[in-house]
């Protein structure tokens, strides 16, 4: 059997390990500085994606990895010190170089959203920093992970923009109870 073969199934969504928001996290606001959201999305992402081979040992065997592209990111509520939360990341696509995932940061205890973010990663050849096409088993095991997740509902806040809203804008959000 070949060891880097997918599990027979993945969960949906991918839910990583428990951490915690650590004291030195905590801006003068009294919450969460904004850059440590990041930290708890990249450990899940690193997390989940290890799980169809992408992890340190890909990059030491394979001399390729994945880097971000690009983050679109929502924050709608407070982490404070000693928090315990966990990451849900779903992947919404891939092709034969790119990742298109989106993650939830939820308070572990209450359930509750304090982030969102969607993310695209480039595949890339550590050798000479251009993407490249994934490997043959690696995009199997990313075909096994985007079949079970397909299953979730499409994320509401996916490809996302951002700006002022025009004047009517806010009449209409508030008419329709819709918020961005």
């Amino acid at each position: 059997m070949d060891e880097r073969a997918a599990p027979v199934f993945f969960f949906a969504p991918f839910v990583s390990s428990t951490m915690r928001v650590e004291p030195a996290w905590i801006d003068y606001n009294g919450h969460m500085n904004m850059a440590y959201y990041h930290v708890l999305f990249d450990r899940a992402v690193e997390e989940a994606f290890s799980q169809v081979g992408l992890g340190h040992d890909y990059l030491e065997e394979r001399k390729a990895s994945y880097f971000v592209a690009e983050v679109h990111t929502c924050y709608t509520r407070e982490l404070k010190m000693h928090d315990h939360v966990r990451v849900t990341v779903q992947l919404v696509d891939f092709d034969e170089k790119r990742l298109h995932y989106y993650m939830e940061i939820r308070h572990a205890e209450e359930g509750w959203v304090a982030a969102t973010s969607e993310g695209l990663s480039l595949h890339v050849d550590m050798a000479s920093k251009k993407t490249c096409p994934f490997p043959a088993d690696i995009r199997n095991n990313l075909s096994v992970m985007r079949a079970a997740h397909s299953r979730l509902n499409r994320p509401l806040a996916l490809g996302r923009t951002i700006g002022v809203p025009s004047r009517a804008e806010p009449e209409r959000l508030l008419a329709t109870g819709t918020r961005h």
